[in-house]
């Protein structure tokens, strides 16, 4: 895949897909590659969107899809897959610059951001610095999906990405992401035989991701200090203007669902929505979560 170098000095690994009029950005959580998407891109791409993740295996994952159907554009967050990897801690202000010079660089103008979890938040810091009111410096996105995520950690994800720092520094990235794996899919998935296959390619992933704990840290540092609720409650009527869509599992414990909606009564007129599953929904119920997804960037095409 290309690499290119943004004007911020960070390299990022991207790659272009298929011919469709509009883009959806997509903006991956904390410490995931573009395996994320996987049951998400060949869905959009149907519907005639473009798609853009993070990752630098996209071929391996996803299948071809028909190039005149949708349009796909992939990148890899700082700190993950074949981008940059610089000192950290990071910002979620300082990963929403890497997306607007991305989009910026690639000439992007119709597009929908769509982020879960910590890219939720970059979405959101995108949206707030870059995107919003009279002063913007970029292209507003026509709409916005944010989906398992916050505008502030409160007392319990704190305590658990502390936990987190500490077990990645005694154990490892991999043993926590193995832990991370137990919450974020509900009971049934691991007591469901038919899915023992999935599990265990879940598993296997997470025992050989490939992210130095330098790295690790740096985006944890994103979650941990990320607090958007006293710029959403002093933010003017119609600042924000962008269709927004708060999506979460019905069984998330890992941003709690509660976090999510609280979120959604922030941002004026934001639809609010919960589909089936946990933190994971996107893999365990993928139909579930395209659905809501697909229907509302088309309700907020042009």
């Amino acid at each position: 895949m290309p690499l290119l170098q943004l004007p911020n000095n960070i390299t990022i690994n991207y790659r272009l897909e298929g011919e469709g009029p509009e883009t959806v950005v997509l903006v991956n959580g904390l410490a995931d590659d573009l395996v994320t998407w996987a049951a998400q891109v060949p869905a959009l791409l149907k519907a005639g969107f473009r798609t853009g993740i993070m990752d630098k295996m996209f071929s391996r994952f996803f299948p071809a899809s028909d190039p005149k159907k949708g349009k796909a554009a992939c990148f890899d967050n700082r700190g993950i897959g074949a981008s940059s990897s610089p000192p950290g801690p990071y910002s979620a202000i300082m990963l929403a610059t890497d997306v607007r010079a991305l989009i910026l660089s690639l000439n992007v103008t119709r597009y929908h951001l769509l982020g879960v979890s910590m890219g939720g938040m970059i979405a959101q810091a995108y949206v707030l610095q870059y995107a919003a009111g009279k002063q913007r410096t970029a292209p507003p996105p026509l709409s916005v999906t944010l989906a398992c995520t916050y505008a502030a950690p409160g007392p319990f994800c704190t305590r658990m990405f502390a936990l987190w720092a500490d077990m990645a520094r005694a154990m490892g990235v991999p043993a926590v992401m193995r832990d991370v794996t137990l919450w974020a899919f509900t009971l049934d998935f691991f007591r469901t035989p038919e899915r023992a296959a999935e599990l265990r390619e879940v598993e296997t992933a997470m025992e050989g991701l490939d992210m130095s704990l330098d790295a690790y840290l740096a985006q944890l540092a994103v979650i941990q200090d990320f607090d958007t609720t006293a710029v959403f409650e002093g933010l003017k009527k119609d600042v924000w203007a962008v269709p927004t869509l708060v999506l979460a599992g019905e069984e998330d414990v890992l941003i709690p669902t509660k976090l999510s909606e609280e979120l959604a009564r922030m941002i004026e007129e934001a639809e609010w929505r919960t589909v089936r599953g946990g933190h994971g929904c996107m893999w365990e119920f993928p139909d579930a979560f395209n659905e809501a997804v697909v229907t509302f960037l088309k309700r907020h095409s042009q």
